[in-house]
């Protein structure tokens, strides 16, 4: 069993911010591959679902952004998982817009979501980087990062999307530079 969790902020108001894009890609993610309903747990949003053979359970943190890790925390106590069982699909400045890549371990980088899990979980768990680029000035950032996407973005965010959504299966197989490079071919197309 694996656990993915898309990192975002509850509510309409944040639904097409870029730092909602986690949550963005579990909700695709679920669609694509017929996942169950809803459910209310981990002070969260949780689906379960298969991904070829594997059983995913997708959960979106209804804790706010900074309080994620208590939430992802949670289920991996209750589900008795290692951080190693986890993957964290979230925003990523260090990258150009809709690129994505996958790393295990490393630091947050500022982002207060993976802040937050790496002090409730640790920090060796994998992460999908989703790219949503840099402003170029500091003062920029929280501005850019809680904005919302442009209308003139809005096709290669669902292009993007739905290249997660189509590869995930390479993700649940955990071969990620498959999953990355199937990625990047459907991102040419």
């Amino acid at each position: 069993m694996q656990l993915w969790v898309g990192l975002g902020n509850p509510g309409p108001r944040y639904a097409m911010q870029r730092h909602n894009v986690g949550f963005m890609a579990c909700d695709v993610i679920a669609d694509m591959h017929d996942f169950g309903p809803v459910q209310k747990k981990f002070q969260g949003w949780l689906q379960e679902g298969r991904i070829g053979s594997e059983k995913i359970l997708l959960l979106k943190p209804a804790t706010f952004m900074n309080e994620s890790g208590r939430s992802v925390g949670e289920a991996l106590r209750f589900y008795k998982l290692d951080p190693g069982s986890l993957t964290v699909f979230h925003d990523e400045l260090d990258l150009a817009p809709f690129k994505v890549r996958v790393k295990v371990g490393g630091g947050h980088a500022g982002h207060n979501g993976l802040r937050s899990i790496d002090a409730h979980c640790g920090a060796d768990f994998r992460r999908v980087r989703i790219g949503i680029g840099h402003p170029g000035h500091k003062d920029r950032v929280h501005g850019h990062v809680l904005g919302n996407y442009a209308k003139s973005e809005m096709d290669d965010l669902a292009q993007m999307l739905g290249a997660i959504g189509a590869c995930a299966e390479w993700l649940a197989r955990g071969d990620d530079p498959r999953f990355m490079s199937e990625m990047a071919l459907k991102m040419q197309d």
